[in-house]
């Protein structure tokens, strides 16, 4: 009797686990309404809408604006008596239309961080692949000794901190720093890395040319080791050599990698920002080294012209579409 005793309250516990499951089983959806996969999706959707969608929409609003302040005005007051809830607006605006994109007509300092960006795009993303893109097809070759050694060593630059490898670099630059000692040691002039315009740009190109040119160099590799030996035997059939091997064989089939390799490196310089801020304290001039990104950053946290920093986040992100879709019409995607 003790033992039937026992047992009831767990047959009743089961029982009441059961029933429970049975109920929430007739108010949920079954597996096979579609509604089942909303909800899953719906934490993801709401993280989307507040952390992605909405900040994206209040910028773009924010850019017909002049930002006047922190908000305070209500906008609408909730109170039930046990809750009360008072909506505030979030900032002070001044309705300006078109006025925040026109003024980029005669921002002179916009043009120039402007133009130093296209400048570090060009000379430093057709370096960075193709010094990438020789690195990898030297890594491939068969008869080169201790491949995964070099190409750990190659691609640990990645790893290193945006921060610290710029200062590194900005300390080597110095008038009495590594590079110009070493130049002088050789009997070469010491450069002005961080007092002469151009050699600033440069400076930037050679920080982020050395960080990203492992990176590139793996996707590369990766695209080499999938190019079918077949073509290759072909090519030597016909007689070609190994500069005729790569330039018929080895590039065609490494068009979406390369076209892959220049879009991301150019939406990266687009982003430039750790590199130049740090650089530019350590001397170099403001007006040399300024992106476009650190002009944001400063017009929006600086200056707090929130509203002329949003027109300006629009205007970057249409230049970055344009260029990128100009790639990938030039490097036959659509073709593809």
């Amino acid at each position: 009797m003790a033992t039937q005793d026992s047992t009831r309250p767990a047959n009743s516990l089961r029982d009441s686990v059961r029933f429970w499951r049975q109920s929430l089983s007739s108010v949920l959806p079954s597996a096979s309404d579609s509604t089942v996969g909303y909800l899953f999706l719906l934490p993801a959707i709401a993280l989307f809408a507040v952390f992605l969608a909405f900040p994206i929409v209040y910028t773009l609003y924010l850019s017909f604006f002049r930002f006047q302040g922190v908000g305070g005005e209500t906008l609408f007051w909730i109170d039930t008596g046990f809750f009360s809830y008072r909506l505030v607006s979030i900032a002070n605006l001044q309705f300006v239309g078109l006025s925040n994109y026109a003024a980029m007509f005669t921002d002179s300092l916009f043009h120039q961080a402007l133009f130093n960006t296209v400048f570090i795009l060009l000379v430093q993303v057709p370096l960075m692949v193709g010094i990438a893109l020789l690195f990898a097809v030297a890594l491939d070759a068969s008869f080169v000794k201790f491949r995964g050694v070099f190409r750990t060593v190659l691609a640990l630059p990645v790893s290193a901190n945006l921060v610290a490898y710029s200062t590194v670099f900005l300390l080597m630059m110095q008038d009495s720093g590594l590079v110009n000692y070493v130049l002088t040691g050789i009997g070469l002039d010491p450069i002005p890395w961080l007092t002469s315009e151009f050699w600033s740009r440069m400076t930037i190109v050679g920080a982020v040319t050395w960080r990203w040119t492992g990176y590139n160099m793996i996707i590369l590799l990766a695209g080499l080791q999938n190019v079918p030996q077949q073509l290759y035997e072909a090519a030597e059939i016909d007689g070609a050599n190994r500069i005729e091997k790569f330039r018929y064989v080895t590039v065609p089939q490494l068009r979406p990698v390369l076209l892959f390799v220049f879009v991301t490196s150019t939406i990266g310089t687009f982003k430039l920002f750790s590199e130049p801020v740090i650089i530019n304290g350590g001397g170099a001039p403001l007006e040399s080294t300024i992106t476009i990104v650190q002009y944001i950053y400063q017009t929006a946290f600086i200056d707090f012209r929130l509203g002329y920093a949003s027109a300006l986040t629009y205007v970057l992100i249409g230049v970055v579409s344009l260029l990128s879709a100009a790639q990938l019409r030039l490097g036959g995607e659509g073709d593809a």
